[in-house]
């Protein structure tokens, strides 16, 4: 206790705000930042560095420092993902190799390396070398029938097991945040949501990990959606070295939204891409300081990428491609039904992928993560491996299947134009083996197609790092080169068909299948995601298409077009809302005609109006009001009598201030008064010390009037990502809590 004469004055009160102390300013695990306070803090830091930067040439030399971090985290991030996707890359493919054979002269060759290492390799049969031994060759002797095809076979089903089980099992005991792809993470994330280690060091390791071998399993999914992920991890990282990001979450996502294009620019070797998908799929809050800054992490990543040839091909970009026949507009009819294909297809596999998960989440199937995954993959294995395009990984399919057939091309693909019963003669290439015929061509890619189709279904969403990118191209590229190959086939025999007869010659080669696949690639992908600009800019970039990039924009607005006659939500967004994150999408919109007043009162069940006094209420009153509610915050209002607004506490500063009071200053107990006002007034004696927590309070809160449609308050709250927003009534009258409890509803 204390006399009335210590206690008169702020002098002798503690503002708990004046010394910094622990957890005030931080953000509670599953919450939303306030992006007007990150925002209002970088201000204030940014002032005061300036200031002290005239001082002397030490402060100057910080402040150049400071302004220049940025870009250093932007060099760190982009070499270190350079890095990690070629190392990715190096292990997938030696891995996917494993399963069918074994490097003699060195085990950590892949096959295209052993046998091009080997002397006696020629070109003609690059495939073949005595070096690489399948494994029916090197445990038994025998390189051909039956015993060695199911020797390879349960070999084939025996390491994708393997490769299965170690993924899940790390994912299970070490992170579990590194499952699924991460995208709608991010995405959340992005707009202000916090889940705390998710981008820890221990999620980037086992993530790295566990990426390459899942995709070394065989199982449908792709490595470039979990890269996004794994370049975040190296955003989070590096920014945790710089306070001016580490104690700032706003300036924290400034830089997870430049690493995000990073991801994208090692993944599919499309930088400007990666930047544009960085802006129109996963960042909230994109200045004009970010893009620049996304661009360069996105030139370094793909500059670290290049210069270690990842694809051994001297080009930056997997599926490289070089057609020699200009495309007709006869031909846009074919790739509008593709484009319509890959919306219908979206929709499918929307539907049918998040009806599984929540079936996975609602039932006992989620209870057993390891057996689920091992069942997928033993299911996967047996079916693919008797089948030439499943048995591949599925980024040499895609690369295959979007490849022109010239005359040195030694595809499966290909061979059936060496079929003289079913389409041009070969006089004109020379030295081609007999093919397969074109009906068995089309039959095994209907196969694939149909295979691919329900398998990806049940694969993505698993508890491991699964990718939807490669997949739905794989889908798209079967469904546009089994187009192609029907086009291809009317064109030479029917010639003189009036749509032919302008650009078709006899037996000329005027049709190209690959360019089919790749328009498919592009509108599956599109379907699925809904992405519009960043799609086109990233397939033009993986293929180099240039001269076929309004053939992609055509393919890409018709998917969208028919996916969003179905439903809007895309793959990520749905499975944002599965989960139940708080999302409030730009591209949603709000149809309800109500106004603020309308929804701003408590309804039936839920706890009246709480609102915090600014001179009347005890510790314990405040301690009760916070255990008794879940609100994120407390208007701060004159008294009962006159609500007149003053400001806003945030339950996240009021209770570790309220701890850190009951420690550091004498005499607070459950009876103090607590003060949100400059100067509180004389208390008589012995009355306990009071508290004072004027700084903590929030004295501009946002506010809307009882007036305000609802329309505007819901776009106000995309547009500055608010936390909370308070209604009031003539003038600043506080009249009730606030509409935030309502949008949550809404997200």
């Amino acid at each position: 206790m204390v006399n009335a004469g210590a206690m008169s004055g702020s002098g002798n009160l503690m503002d708990f705000l004046d010394e910094p102390f622990p957890d005030v300013g931080t953000y509670e695990d599953f919450h939303t930042i306030d992006w007007l306070r990150e925002k209002s803090r970088d201000t204030d830091r940014h002032r005061k560095i300036t200031s002290k930067s005239k001082s002397s040439i030490w402060e100057f030399i910080k402040s150049l420092l400071d302004a220049w971090s940025g870009w250093a985290v932007m060099l760190l991030i982009g070499l270190l993902a350079g890095t990690l996707a070629r190392v990715i890359d190096l292990a997938v493919d030696w891995m996917t190799d494993l399963k069918e054979g074994i490097c003699l002269s060195a085990f950590w060759y892949t096959h295209e390396q052993c046998c091009w290492t080997s002397n006696e390799t020629t070109f003609e049969d690059r495939d073949r070398c005595p070096l690489w031994q399948k494994w029916s060759e090197l445990l038994v002797k025998q390189s051909e029938g039956a015993s060695a095809y199911i020797l390879n076979y349960l070999m084939y089903i025996l390491w994708a097991l393997l490769f299965a089980f170690l993924a899940v099992s790390l994912v299970r005991v070490f992170a579990p945040y590194t499952c699924g792809s991460g995208i709608p993470e991010i995405k959340t994330i992005l707009r202000g949501f916090i889940i705390r280690g998710y981008w820890g060091k221990w999620t980037l390791l086992i993530k790295t990990v566990t990426l390459v071998l899942v995709v070394s399993s065989g199982l449908s999914l792709g490595k470039e959606g979990p890269l996004v992920h794994v370049a975040c991890c190296c955003g989070n990282f590096f920014s945790s070295l710089f306070s001016k990001y580490s104690k700032n979450e706003g300036k924290r996502r400034e830089v997870l939204s430049a690493a995000a294009a990073a991801g994208v620019s090692v993944a599919f070797g499309a930088p400007i891409g990666g930047v544009l998908f960085s802006l129109e799929e996963v960042s909230y809050y994109f200045p004009l300081k970010t893009l620049w800054r996304s661009f360069f992490a996105a030139l370094v990543a793909a500059f670290t990428l290049r210069s270690i040839d990842p694809f051994g091909n001297g080009r930056l970009v997997l599926f490289y491609v070089e057609y020699h026949t200009p495309w007709y507009m006869a031909e846009l009819f074919p790739f509008i039904l593709l484009g319509v294909f890959g919306g219908l297809w979206g929709t499918l596999f929307i539907r049918c992928n998040i009806a599984w998960c929540r079936r996975r989440k609602t039932t006992k199937l989620g209870k057993y993560p390891v057996l689920e995954v091992i069942a997928v993959t033993a299911i996967t294995a047996i079916v693919a491996y008797p089948n030439p395009y499943t048995r591949r990984s599925t980024s040499e399919l895609i690369s295959e299947l979007f490849n022109d057939c010239g005359a040195l091309e030694s595809s499966q693909l290909c061979d059936y134009i060496n079929d003289p019963n079913m389409t041009r003669p070969v006089d004109d290439i020379p030295d081609r083996p007999a093919g397969v015929g074109v009906y068995t061509a089309m039959w095994q890619l209907a196969l694939a197609l149909i295979f691919k189709i329900v398998i990806t279904i049940f694969t993505f969403g698993m508890k491991i790092p699964s990718g939807l990118f490669i997949p739905s191209m794989a889908v798209g590229a079967m469904a546009g080169r089994m187009v192609g190959i029907g086009v291809e086939q009317l064109a030479y025999h029917h010639h003189d068909w009036i749509i032919f007869r302008n650009w078709c010659r006899p037996g000329a080669d005027c049709v190209t299948p690959g360019l089919y696949a790749m328009v498919g690639a592009a509108a599956c992908l599109g379907g699925v995601t809904r992405m519009t600009v960043s799609l086109v800019i990233i397939v033009f970039e993986w293929t180099g298409g240039l001269e076929y990039i309004v053939l992609m924009m055509a393919a890409a607005v018709t998917s969208k077009w028919v996916a969003d006659a179905f439903g809007k939500e895309g793959i990520y967004e749905a499975h944002i809302h599965l989960n139940g994150y708080p999302f409030l999408d730009v591209k949603d919109e709000f149809t309800h005609r109500t106004l603020a007043t309308d929804v701003m009162r408590p309804r039936r069940g839920e706890p009246p109006l709480s609102v915090l006094t600014q001179g009347s209420m005890t510790v314990e009153d405040v301690e009760t009001l916070i255990k008794e509610t879940n609100y994120n915050g407390f208007p701060v209002v004159v008294s009962r009598d006159s609500e007149r607004l003053i400001g806003f506490a945030q339950r996240r500063e009021l209770i570790p201030a309220i701890k850190n009071a009951r420690q550091r200053q004498e005499g607070i107990v459950s009876d103090s008064v607590m003060y949100f006002t400059e100067e509180p007034p004389e208390l008589p004696a012995n009355s306990p010390q009071p508290l004072k927590l004027r700084r903590l309070l929030n004295l501009s809160p946002f506010t809307v009037t009882d007036h305000t449609p609802m329309e505007t308050v819901v776009d106000i709250f995309r547009k500055l990502g608010l936390r909370q927003c308070l209604v009031t009534r003539s003038g600043s009258d506080f009249d009730s809590y606030c509409v935030w409890n309502y949008l949550i509803k809404i997200i």
